[in-house]
């Protein structure tokens, strides 16, 4: 998920998470802010197959060996068509249809192809899924992979870690607390949200075939809903197959 607006929506206790997302994401309005996640974008510039092979028309031209992406939990897609012109064929997943749709347009308005992007609504709950994505894959990334309702989100970035090729990379983004704004429901929420060090100790991947290549906060200027500045701090979790 990319840099956003914050929205409120009904209590969605009693809605299965397809129906949670398609309510969250049915606002008729982008709920994203379109722009790719700015820590994103910082870490990954200098691993891009573009910055590596003299363009994105460069990466793109060698067709097969392009190395792959996948972006769980994409929304509507600024992280998933950043990571597409940087050079990645990257493939896109989210819960909800509404926001896959929304990708898809995004995509077409950047110029992006579907040989260079792929979207697709799956729910990652359900490890079957995991055929559908294909891979194995150079890079999968996680930004703001977060739910109010249930979700098995370390079971989820575990998987998803499992289809990552010898020497790809596992980046997760996480709000490492709520935003300095948040009041009720969202601001309970704290206890959820891991510091880098205990989301890799949740990981628990083994040592002998990931290596851990960054655990570290990152603030970054936000704007809160009443237009005053503020900051919000992330986690970072870079984690290399070996």
């Amino acid at each position: 998920m990319s840099e956003h607006t914050h929205h409120h929506h009904a209590p969605a206790a009693d809605l299965d998470p397809v129906a949670h997302w398609e309510e969250h994401y049915g606002t008729g309005d982008r709920v994203w802010s379109g722009a790719a996640n700015a820590s994103l974008v910082a870490i990954l510039g200098e691993h891009a197959p573009s910055a590596r092979q003299g363009g994105v028309e460069g990466a793109a031209a060698e067709g097969a060996a392009q190395p792959r992406a996948l972006d769980i939990g994409c929304g509507e897609g600024a992280d998933a068509i950043w990571l597409a012109r940087a050079g990645w064929r990257t493939t896109g997943v989210d819960i909800s249809p509404t926001a896959i749709g929304r990708a898809q347009e995004a995509a077409r308005e950047a110029g992006t192809g579907a040989e260079q992007l792929r979207l697709i609504a799956a729910d990652l709950a359900d490890p079957a899924v995991d055929a559908d994505l294909g891979g194995p894959f150079d890079l999968v990334t996680a930004s703001f992979f977060h739910s109010t309702i249930a979700l098995p989100r370390t079971e989820i970035l575990r998987r998803a870690a499992a289809l990552l090729a010898p020497g790809g990379r596992l980046l997760v983004i996480s709000h490492a607390a709520p935003p300095p704004w948040a009041r009720g429901d969202f601001a309970r929420h704290r206890e959820d949200l891991l510091d880098p060090d205990a989301e890799v100790a949740a990981l628990d991947l083994p040592d002998a075939e990931f290596a851990v290549e960054r655990a570290e906060l990152r603030r970054r200027a936000a704007t809160a809903p009443d237009g005053t500045p503020s900051e919000l701090e992330d986690g970072i979790v870079l984690i290399r197959r070996r």
